[in-house]
Order: C-alpha cells, then structure tokens, then sequence
C-alpha cells in the first residue's frame, strides 16, 4: 500500500490527521506519483477531526451530565464554579496549543452571534465566509485571503448546534446577541488557514 505524502506547509498539520486516522505521511516531494493533498483537503481532513471532537464532547460530556444526568453544570467561569469548560472553551484551548506548537495552519471558532465578542468575524474573508455558511445550510465557503504579507488558503465551516445545551446556553445567556437557536441551526463557523508560502 502506497503512502501518501504532501509537501510544505502542511505537513504537521497532516501528521495531526495522520495520528487521527492511524495513517502515515511522509514529507518528500519527491516521492513520484504518490497522492499530495490539496489546501482544501488538508482543511477538510482537519475540520473532521475538529468536528468530530467539538461533537462528542458536547454531546458526551456536557449534554449528558449537565442537562440529562444533572451532576454537574457547564459555565464560562469553570475555574470558580468548579463546573465544566464550555465547548466553545474547550475549542479555543485547543487552538491555542497548537498555536504555541506550529505555524502550519490556525483555527478559531467565530460567530455572528458570539457571546464572547472576541470571537466575532474581523476580516472580510471571516465575514463573507460566516454570512455564506449562515444562508447556505451545510456548504462550506473556501477563499484565500492575504494577511500580514502571508497568503492562506482560508476555510469557513458551520458549526451548527448538535445539543439541547448548546441552545440553552447561548439562548439564555444574558450577553448573546441572538435568543432563538434551536438543535440543527448553524451557530457559527469554524475558521481554518493554511499558509500557502
């Protein structure tokens, strides 16, 4: 079985989906006609992986212990109320680290609607990106965008309310611009860039 590889910049981010799907990549370019993976591919890979995480973790752990089982509450001040991180936390942490580990790609969670208004769109990339994923219930918007004199393949997903408490969470909260989601609405977007220099 041939192995795929991919050339630079992603190739961390691809080991990251590698460790994911059990696959290996190699960093060769040189490795003839062996598969190289597109920006878009690469997004798309990392975006699963994203997804499939933010998921279980809403559903798993935050659905089930705060609203069915009722043994803990979810809160944005976890550390105080001795509570759960909320999803959108948990998210943010993550991109954080790998922040602090690569330059390979970035990922944020941004909303039109964000309760947290540092997650609003300040690009025009962003906000293209989040107000096409809003009016086009499951398409994804794709761009390239130049930022810093850096050039990135720019990836917008919908991050839709996959749970009862992430509807109850930002329909109560007393800052959220927006108090009628309901399970299935698109909440936001997940922002992904891959620099292509």
């Amino acid at each position: 079985m041939k192995r795929p590889h991919m050339k630079r910049p992603a190739i961390a981010a691809a080991g990251l989906c590698a460790a994911a799907a059990g696959a290996s990549f190699l960093a060769s370019a040189d490795a003839g006609d062996e598969p190289v993976f597109s920006p878009k591919q690469l997004a798309d890979m990392l975006h699963l992986v994203m997804e499939s995480d933010r998921t279980v973790y809403t559903r798993v752990i935050v659905n089930r212990l705060t609203l069915q089982d009722k043994v803990i509450t979810a809160s944005e001040h976890f550390e105080d109320d001795q509570a759960l991180a909320l999803p959108a936390q948990m998210f943010r942490f993550g991109s954080e680290m790998v922040a602090s580990k690569s330059e390979d790609f970035s990922y944020s969670l941004q909303s039109e609607w964000a309760v947290n208004r540092q997650n609003m769109p300040r690009t025009d990339a962003e906000k293209t990106g989040l107000a096409y994923i809003a009016e086009n219930p499951g398409e994804r918007y794709y761009t390239e965008e130049e930022l810093g004199g850096v050039t990135y393949f720019t990836a917008v997903y919908p991050d839709v309310a996959v749970a009862p408490a992430c509807v109850s969470c930002h329909n109560e909260h007393p800052d959220s611009p927006r108090r009628d989601f309901e399970i299935g609405d698109v909440m936001g977007g997940v922002v992904i860039r891959i620099p292509l220099e």
